[in-house]
């Protein structure tokens, strides 16, 4: 394992010090205007934390997913936008670090670190999620370069970001289909469109796009591993962290939804008492507590097989599928008991119940996450 838990105080007490000073105080009204956090992303660049996961022989901070996943429970707890900033750099670093030729990581890898170049995940088109042999966009090698035409959408960090793990068809006959898929580093340049910012209906601030690439040119050095046909591949692979990511976000959420709750059923008052001695509100504190305990041990125990190197594809779907729900739950039952305030734009409950429903969409549906838990129980437990 990368560190150890004697290691990673230090770190965590560093990101709470940072929410606490640079987010907090700033992140209602910067949500409320969806207006691009810039000073706390440059902040984030100091902190290192777009090296997290990337190996310090590289320039990262080589954390383990365990206390990554640590980081983002306590950013999503404060402002969920920004734990998706550094979600899908990473996914991208990911598929680099793991897949990537040697020469591609000593290029790449530092300059990710640092957030010299920044950005995400290019999977997603208008009409392919999560079957993503369904791209149409494609990549035809001429001579050194590859030219790349399609669309993506949903793209995080495409606006601000000047970088993308691209996935292409390099060959759209193949079969099956995923033979046919490539993933190539996209740095931005002529025929590298951003054509337009997505209007959400939470997880604001963070810029989301639609991309064309129209005769797009990447030299051929730029395809991921330098050969084709295993682009599904290395995404899935960094999916795997992304999908703990997006766990622990959901835990965030969820524990943020739980304390908002309790401080507010301690302040009001409804028939001569605080509403947190009335049992109705107390069954609803009970459940909320216990999913917020229940997501996080779910998202440690994914991010521990993670780090031992071990297929966890059902522990993530389990804690991605798990902690997310709580997310959604706590936030509806969080403006229950807040009462008409939680449903006014002054208190952040409304923020929380805005932000929840992506998570259950994002990186993998959780209807897809139970049809991965239950084939996976089924595989490793034959009759």
């Amino acid at each position: 394992m990368k560190n150890d838990i004697n290691d990673e105080q230090p770190i965590l007490d560093a990101v709470d010090k940072f929410l606490e000073s640079q987010v907090r105080p700033y992140a209602h009204q910067l949500e409320k205007e969806d207006i691009y956090p810039a000073e706390i992303v440059e902040r984030m660049k100091e902190m290192g934390l777009f090296g997290c996961t990337i190996d310090a022989e590289y320039g990262g901070m080589g954390l383990s997913a365990s206390t990554y996943a640590k980081i983002i429970e306590r950013i999503a707890s404060v402002w969920m936008s920004i734990s998706g900033i550094i979600n899908s750099h990473l996914i991208m670093a990911w598929a680099v670090q793991r897949n990537g030729t040697e020469e591609q990581k000593r290029h790449y890898l530092p300059k990710f670190a640092t957030g010299e170049l920044r950005g995400g995940v290019g999977l997603t088109e208008p009409d392919a999620g999560t079957d993503l042999q369904a791209i149409r966009t494609t990549a035809v090698r001429d001579g050194d370069h590859y030219v790349i035409n399609g669309t993506k959408t949903w793209i995080t960090n495409s606006m601000y970001g000047n970088t993308i793990a691209l996935l292409v068809k390099t060959d759209t006959h193949a079969q099956p289909r995923h033979k046919g898929m490539s993933l190539f580093i996209a740095e931005k340049g002529p025929g590298f469109i951003v054509t337009r910012k997505l209007e959400k209906l939470g997880y604001r601030g963070i810029d989301t796009c639609e991309l064309q690439f129209d005769n797009y040119r990447v030299p051929a050095d730029r395809l991921i591993g330098g050969v084709e046909g295993k682009g599904l591949q290395h995404v899935l692979n960094g999916l795997e962290l992304g999908r703990i990511n997006v766990a622990a976000r959901g835990a965030g959420v969820a524990r943020a939804a739980l304390k908002e709750a309790t401080a507010y059923s301690q302040l009001r008052k409804t028939f001569g008492k605080p509403i947190c001695e009335h049992q109705a509100i107390q069954l609803k504190l009970g459940e909320m507590a216990t999913r917020c305990e229940a997501a996080s041990l779910l998202v440690l125990n994914a991010a521990q097989k993670f780090d031992r190197g071990q297929r966890c594809d059902m522990e993530a779907g389990m804690a991605k599928y798990f902690a997310t729900e709580s997310a959604m739950e706590n936030a509806l039952e969080c403006m229950r008991i807040h009462g008409g305030y939680g449903y006014s734009k002054e208190f952040n409950v409304e923020r929380l119940y805005r932000d929840a429903p992506l998570l259950l969409i994002g990186e993998g549906t959780n209807e897809m996450q139970r049809i991965i838990i239950a084939k996976q129980l089924i595989e490793r437990n034959p009759a």
